[in-house]
């Protein structure tokens, strides 16, 4: 049942992330993404100047006449949101926690999906799959996208992004572009070249078929500890609690260091895999990532 506080929320992100999508986004989300997939057409015969690559050739060998398969621009999207809101998601330093940064990353993915007129599904993961949505058109849908968004609350620690991921691949019948929302704090994330982690495969087959873009949500504190002495460091999903002493320089600046290398160290998994990436602060605003990535897609079509 939908609480005032709920739907409140929920009309508040319906407002500022439609006047984003209007003022920003208008055209730019379709263009950025259209066009990526194309759909099987027809089966016809090969005509001179028509290119190899296209025969057909288990229909060439049984009819024993060349064949070449046609194909047509998809002209509809299917935009698959996949949401990591698992316990680590919980954290915020500066007012706003990660998995509303991430509710609010996905309403405006949505709005800006359904001004285009193509359809939007949600699949929601902690250590399991916690909810799968269908892609469908129309604001009451996407409405309702946003509310399981904002109303989940992780039950038990972990994260199991492979799970969430090879579920996704086989219930994706056609083509999708996937974004796939997480703050990247579980295993398999940012290993070396040659190593292959289970996330990693996961990633990697569901890449082949699908456009994925993933989207990191990151605390400010994440990147950097302040001085405020002894502190002590609880990881919400696996219960460890360690005490640092942040007066230490020596402390702080480790702390920096590893945070900025396991952050290179996602880029460039996402770039061995042609991976579309970006940062998203959850103090801060979306909108130029977003606008460079729309950006930099346009260019490179």
């Amino acid at each position: 049942m939908l609480t005032h506080d709920l739907l409140k929320q929920v009309r508040q992100i319906q407002i500022k992330t439609g006047k984003t999508v209007t003022e920003v986004f208008a055209g730019q989300f379709s263009s950025a993404f259209r066009g990526r997939g194309m759909e099987f057409s027809e089966v016809r015969e090969y005509q001179p100047g028509d290119e190899i690559r296209t025969i057909d050739w288990n229909v060439t060998a049984r009819t024993g006449h060349p064949f070449i398969k046609r194909f047509t621009e998809e002209r509809e999207l299917t935009v698959m949101l996949v949401v990591d809101l698992s316990r680590s998601g919980e954290f915020g330093s500066q007012g706003r926690i990660k998995n509303e940064a991430a509710a609010e990353l996905c309403a405006l993915l949505a709005f800006a999906a359904a001004r285009s007129n193509d359809k939007t599904g949600l699949l929601i993961f902690t250590d399991d799959v916690e909810l799968f949505v269908p892609a469908r058109k129309g604001a009451r849908h996407v409405l309702r996208i946003v509310r399981e968004v904002l109303a989940f609350r992780p039950r038990a620690g972990g994260t199991d992004a492979p799970r969430a991921l090879l579920h996704l691949r086989s219930a994706l019948r056609r083509r999708a572009v996937v974004f796939l929302v997480s703050d990247f704090l579980f295993e398999g994330v940012g290993v070396e070249r040659g190593v292959q982690s289970d996330f990693e495969t996961a990633l990697r087959s569901l890449a082949t078929r699908h456009d994925v873009i993933a989207a990191r949500i990151v605390d400010p504190r994440e990147a950097e500890l302040p001085r405020s002495g002894l502190i002590e460091i609880y990881d919400a999903e696996t219960g460890a609690h360690r005490v640092l002493d942040t007066s230490s320089r020596r402390v702080r600046e480790a702390f920096r260091f590893n945070a900025a290398a396991r952050a290179r160290a996602i880029r460039e998994q996402m770039r061995r895999l042609r991976i579309d990436y970006i940062d998203i602060d959850s103090d801060a605003s979306y909108v130029p990532a977003l606008v460079r990535l729309f950006h930099d897609r346009e260019r490179r079509r």
